[in-house]
């Protein structure tokens, strides 16, 4: 390895569900829902950078940011953490051994339905593939994120999918396809607000509520009605959306943060001080939607101890 390794940076942007079909639970998946959504990827991203390390050095992963949530806490299992499984799986899949430092800077709200874990999982996948001079497909990626949870195919690619099975099958709307017209001429494109909040939701618990009272009749999210029993907030932020002109307002995923599109800035603006007025919401975040991830390579002086926890393959 060269006194200046090689880095891959990669942006990539969070998803939100357009729709989501709650089915059945299928025991062949663990207890996981089948799903039928249409994702869609927005421009609020987090920064994953994979660097080059020495023979034998084994992984390290640096976290920073001012929004970690859960991941903050001195008792995270780091080997745990979506990026490094990500690490591992690319690893196995590609007869390299995981010899490479990760660092993370999170801007996606942590436990907020924005798919932030799945996000670096995916960034991670396709920074390696950089990193390592693969040059497989976005499908082959896909593959081996697939392996890890529902949304990180998705996360692979960005913009605009079709996603079933419990979210990991893929059908990807190309730019210029019908299905991408329909959703942009329904306002599901251009400028739209997050509305983030200091508090989480766990995803099996919100799966708990919704096998309990179901989904609400004309939710497109079916997992809104559970997400806003359990953060009454969220039903607040949708309602003071809409109310202030917003064209689409709901739950992401499995919440609770909020997504409102705002086609003008006029509305943009009426959204912004209705959620502070009301306090509605406890961050406003202006984002664009659809979004891709971006890949770029540069040379990175290295330091161990820059690295905040370390591990070997071992």
């Amino acid at each position: 390895m060269s006194e200046t390794p090689r880095s891959v940076v990669v942006e990539c942007p969070a998803k939100t569900n357009l729709t989501l079909e709650v089915g059945e639970s299928r025991s062949e998946w663990g207890g996981r829902h089948e799903l039928d959504t249409i994702y869609c990827a927005v421009s609020l991203t987090d920064t994953v950078t994979v660097t080059e390390k020495a023979a034998d050095a084994g992984f390290s992963l640096e976290l920073d940011g001012t929004h970690l949530g859960d991941l903050a806490s001195s008792q995270a299992d780091m080997r745990r953490n979506h990026a490094v499984l990500a690490l591992f799986a690319m690893a196995e899949a590609a007869g390299r051994e995981p010899n490479v430092g990760i660092s993370i800077t999170k801007r996606i709200p942590v436990g907020g339905g924005l798919a932030g874990g799945s996000v670096d999982a995916a960034a991670t996948i396709l920074g390696l593939n950089e990193l390592w001079d693969l040059h497989w497909p976005v499908e082959k990626l896909q593959q081996v994120a697939s392996t890890l949870g529902a949304d990180m195919p998705f996360c692979v690619a960005g913009g605009y999918a079709h996603g079933t099975g419990y979210g990991e099958r893929i059908s990807i709307y190309s730019p210029d396809s019908d299905e991408a017209e329909d959703l942009c001429n329904r306002g599901f494109a251009g400028p739209l607000l997050v509305g983030a909040y200091q508090s989480q939701l766990s995803t099996p618990e919100v799966y708990a509520a919704f096998d309990q009272i179901g989904a609400k009749p004309g939710d497109a999210n079916h997992l809104q009605n559970a997400a806003i029993s359990l953060h009454p907030r969220s039903g607040k932020a949708i309602d003071d959306a809409l109310a202030a002109g917003a064209s689409h307002a709901f739950v992401s995923g499995s919440g609770p943060s909020v997504i409102a599109f705002t086609p003008t800035p006029a509305i943009r603006q009426a959204v912004i001080e209705t959620w502070k007025r009301n306090a509605s919401v406890d961050r406003i975040i202006a984002a664009n939607a659809p979004a891709v991830p971006s890949v770029s390579v540069t040379v990175t002086r290295y330091s161990e101890t820059a690295f905040r926890s370390e591990g070997t393959t071992q």
